[in-house]
């Protein structure tokens, strides 16, 4: 074989193992692209089945779901009522306990009320109410307000307030013509107009209490005042039937010493 044989044969030689190796790397491309198309295909199909189970799934649920409401549905409702009448009662028992509360404000208010209307009313009536007096040796019944009256009329004559007391004694005898302050009042009166020396004022209201009081112990004193108005008006004959009078009717008393002593001066 020449040496251009053997080039020729090396060529061919050379030509074939590029074919085959063409050829077999076609193979394993055909073989590679096939792979991966089963490949797709079952991941597809494993993607259709999971939709698949997760919609039947959702659909079992649903089912279910609906199921499970119809069957609860009217303990469902029967719970949200109970909860509404629930919630009802709990606002009716907070409005009750205000209200509660209210009343019982009320009724501290009118208890209070009601304890100052009766101290009021037990004030008036200890004031209307006649209470037992004595006064110059005499007893009797008298309200507080005649009680007043004739304290403040002696308060006026005590202070020298002689035309005071004189009004304050006529107010008491027009008010209270029945009292038993009337007797001690047209004394004392008298004794407020002598000291004003308004002595026939003064004589009328010794006279008037003798007619009302002959026998209170201030009677020889009320005569033994008649006639010193009596002398003060220069009457000595009528100042001395006075003392003369009083020395007779009552000899043991310290007014009929006094007129005894005058009578012996009136001679």
């Amino acid at each position: 074989m020449t040496t251009r044989h053997r080039w020729v044969l090396r060529g061919w030689q050379a030509c074939g193992f590029v074919l085959c190796g063409a050829l077999l790397g076609a193979t394993t491309a055909h073989a590679g692209l096939f792979e991966d198309d089963e490949a797709r295909r079952a991941i597809l199909e494993l993607r259709s089945k999971v939709d698949a189970n997760r919609q039947a799934i959702d659909t079992t649920n649903q089912t279910l779901g609906q199921k499970f409401d119809d069957a609860l549905g009217p303990t469902r409702r029967g719970l949200l009522e109970l909860i509404n009448q629930l919630e009802e009662l709990r606002q009716e028992v907070a409005r009750l306990r205000g209200a509660n509360e209210q009343l019982t404000n009320d009724v501290v208010q009118l208890q209070q009320q009601q304890r100052e209307v009766l101290a009021d009313i037990d004030q008036r009536v200890r004031t209307l109410e006649p209470s037992k007096v004595t006064l110059d040796g005499q007893t009797f019944a008298a309200s507080q307000d005649e009680k007043a009256a004739f304290d403040a009329a002696m308060a006026a004559l005590r202070s020298s307030q002689f035309e005071r007391a004189a009004q304050l004694y006529a107010e008491l005898l027009q008010r209270y013509p029945g009292s038993g302050y009337v007797p001690s009042s047209l004394y004392w009166q008298g004794s407020a107009l002598y000291a004003q020396r308004s002595y026939n004022p003064a004589i009328a209201s010794y006279r008037t209490f003798l007619e009302r009081a002959p026998d209170h112990p201030r009677v020889p004193d009320a005569l033994l005042a008649i006639a010193n108005c009596q002398q003060e008006l220069k009457d000595s004959k009528a100042a001395k039937r006075t003392l003369e009078e009083l020395v007779k009717a009552h000899p043991r008393s310290d007014a009929a010493t006094a007129a005894r002593e005058r009578l012996g001066r009136l001679k």
